[in-house]
């Protein structure tokens, strides 16, 4: 009893010099009313004082609920010490393992409690993890909702779980020792002795069956099942396991089964529905080719008859204005050559003469492009090579167009082609005679036309730059269309086929003409037409 004073003496030597946390705890208080200093110091408070007068009151044990500790507590107070681990916290500092020592006594009717807590040292801590890490295995393994083999380097069943041997038809237990090909003795065809030693030999985490087939578990009665097996492994003492991990897929491959005869005839019914569709979307398509064939017929006799309504509209606008110019000309001259009866007034019947021959003549011009448009889109213009003198070809072209000078007016030429080239002659000299004279037409007096040739590495280029009136942007492509005519030049003859005939010349030329003009400043038509060279005979 306390009241002896040997016993006193002994309790408080016990408590004080114990190296452990020991301390008193009142159950009717709900706190302790004593601990000894190692006690302080291991939960890192500064004196006794400090943890009594602790307001939480609540001695940290993290890993215990309140209702275990209350329990433990009864325990020790009906049956006898009570111990358990706990993770016990410190007032300051990282929280520890320690073993919990409860022992109930009583003093003068009243129930206290000796309550030790001892702390675990490494060995402890690590025994008592690999406890804990054994008891989950254990849980995790035994209750495990797929079978698991685990198997020795000679194929010798070590362990197997629950649902391992329910699965193959064996009672509890009754797998250990065997090799593992009672299980699955023909996998994917071949002998599981050949595919265990090579599994041995690179053991890899891999799956069983993916690349050879089906894979067959063989039951304790002999029937056997479809299985998908997972192969892991690992090293216990330098010595390798096999872990298998086994699935029934019976009613996967059952569904499977019904999902494919069900594709089947959903494929069926897509190809009949398919082959339906497919008449109707040709006849269809049958009939909407007829519907653009002549869709397409109306639409280009319509243009066609457009363009020829169009084109009719501008031969009629310009023949009524072309040809009634020289025309009447032609008969104010005639009828004044009547009134010019004397011999010496031959010199005007001769000047009006001449105004019917030029007049005449510039009738016959515009008829002559007229029959060349015609004979070009009836294909009865084709070229043909010869040998050319460029430079020889450009002068007389230039002497040609000397008599369409206006006053002041100059045509430079310039040519760098010393050699022959194998060219249609007079394909490219109407397509000179028309840039030139277009260039003097459309250009002032005192104004000077450049025409330059120059040939390299078989291409021959024509520029023709003159410093006349220009076109403008939006009139510029029109200008290779049949009887277009700018609009800054309307009031100067012209029947507006001058390009396009250009154009037409150049394709059976397989040559290229661009165009570069400034209103106001001056046109200049650049051609290019490949050529050949063939030696003299």
């Amino acid at each position: 009893m306390l009241s002896d004073p040997f016993s006193s003496a002994a309790a408080e030597v016990l408590i004080t010099q114990a190296p452990d946390f020991v301390g008193i705890y009142d159950v009717a208080e709900g706190w302790f009313i004593r601990v000894n200093p190692a006690g302080v110091r291991l939960l890192g408070y500064p004196s006794e004082e400090a943890f009594l007068a602790d307001p939480a009151r609540v001695l940290p044990t993290p890993t215990v609920p309140p209702a275990r500790w209350t329990h433990l507590r009864e325990l020790a107070r009906r049956t006898g010490p009570q111990a358990l681990e706990a993770e016990v916290g410190r007032r300051q500092g990282p929280s520890f393992w320690a073993r919990v020592e409860l022992t109930a006594f009583q003093v003068k009717g009243a129930e206290y409690l000796l309550v030790r807590l001892s702390e675990q040292g490494r060995l402890q801590q690590a025994e008592r993890e690999l406890a804990q890490s054994v008891r989950r295995f254990e849980a995790v393994f035994t209750h495990a909702t797929i079978g698991i083999v685990v198997c020795d380097e000679r194929g010798r069943i070590v362990s197997a779980n629950q649902l391992a041997h329910q699965l193959f038809g064996y009672a509890a237990g009754a797998l250990d020792g065997q090799l593992i090909e009672v299980l699955v003795p023909q996998a994917a065809g071949r002998r599981h002795e050949k595919l265990r030693e090579s599994f041995t030999a690179r053991p890899q985490v891999r799956t069983m069956g993916a690349h050879n087939g089906e894979l067959q578990g063989l039951r304790h009665d002999g029937s056997v099942f479809p299985v998908e097996v997972s192969l892991s492994y690992f090293y216990l003492d330098e010595e390798l396991y096999a872990v298998s991990y086994i699935l029934d897929i019976t009613y996967k491959k059952e569904f499977e089964q019904q999902l494919i005869a069900g594709s089947q005839r959903v494929a069926a019914l897509n190809a009949d529905l398919e082959q339906r569709v497919t008449e109707r979307t040709h006849a269809l398509m049958n009939t909407l080719e007829q519907l653009q064939l002549r869709k397409n017929e109306l639409a280009k006799a319509l243009a066609a008859e457009q363009e020829l309504g169009e084109l009719k509209s501008r031969f009629v606008s310009m023949a009524s204005h072309e040809f009634r110019t020289p025309l009447t000309a032609v008969l104010t001259s005639a009828a004044l050559i009547a009134e010019y009866p004397a011999t010496a007034q031959q010199d005007k019947r001769l000047r009006h003469i001449e105004r019917i021959r030029t007049s005449v003549t510039h009738l016959n011009d515009i008829l002559e492009e007229f029959l060349s448009v015609g004979r070009i889109e009836e294909g009865k213009i084709e070229a043909h090579p010869a040998r050319l003198d460029l430079p020889a070809l450009l002068r007389d072209v230039v002497a040609d167009v000397q008599g369409l000078r206006k006053p002041g007016q100059r045509l430079e030429q310039t040519t760098d082609c010393p050699e022959p080239l194998w060219l249609d002659p007079s394909l490219l000299r109407k397509i000179l005679v028309n840039l030139l004279s277009n260039a003097l037409k459309y250009s002032g007096e005192n104004s000077v036309v450049t025409v330059a040739a120059a040939c390299q590495a078989g291409v021959l280029t024509l520029t023709v730059a003159d410093q006349g009136v220009g076109i403008s942007e939006e009139d510029q492509v029109h200008l290779f269309e049949r009887f277009f005519r700018a609009r800054n030049v309307t009031n100067v003859p012209g029947t507006g086929l001058g390009l396009y005939i250009i154009a037409r010349y150049l394709e059976l030329l397989h040559g290229r003409i661009a165009l570069q003009s400034t209103l106001g400043q001056g046109t200049t038509i650049t051609i290019t037409v490949p050529y050949e060279n063939h030696s003299a005979d």
